[in-house]
């Protein structure tokens, strides 16, 4: 058993050598197919067409595009227009396309003409009570509270009688 081990180990290693000398044969034929003289200029040439440089060096930032959005140009004519169209019925953003200006611009026009309500300041939020942590059921009853009755003046007790004993008739 250990022998075809062994065979079957040393077999693996004869095919990677021959895969390893057959993988060296590829690689020194690549600069010559693509018509360099030494492996060091493929390389070169290598790292120059993957990032446009060789390895190490930073690239340069593009420079941006110019920006080519300009303001508004809010006039009288373009207010008034805004407010016939607000009368109309019409919402933000059609009226921003119908006149040409952004709806951040439609919404200033209308705030300054006072088309609009202020918004209401929010009040604010009452504690939330936590919940109980003793169950509904198990809560115990309470006792009505009993208000005490207004003191009253104590009325006099009557003197203690004293007790006489009949006197013994005379024979």
């Amino acid at each position: 058993m250990m022998t075809s081990i062994i065979r079957r180990l040393e077999q693996a290693r004869a095919k990677a050598a021959e895969l390893e000398q057959s993988f060296q044969k590829e690689l020194a034929s690549l600069p010559r197919a693509y018509g360099f003289d030494s492996l060091k200029a493929f390389i070169a040439a290598l790292e120059a067409s993957g990032r446009g440089k060789p390895s190490g060096t930073k690239r340069a930032k593009r420079p941006s595009k110019p920006k080519t959005r300009k303001r508004a140009v809010i006039t009288d004519s373009v207010r008034a227009s805004v407010r016939k169209l607000f009368k109309a019925g019409k919402s933000g953003s059609q009226i921003a396309k119908a006149v040409g200006i952004p709806l951040p611009s439609v919404q200033y026009i209308k705030k300054a003409l006072g088309l609009v309500k202020a918004p209401k300041k929010a009040l604010p939020k009452a504690k939330r009570r936590r919940a109980p942590s003793i169950p509904a059921v198990a809560h115990k009853t309470h006792k009505k509270r009993v208000v005490p009755k207004k003191a009253t003046v104590p009325e006099p007790k009557p003197a203690p009688t004293i007790f006489v004993p009949p006197a013994a008739p005379a024979v």
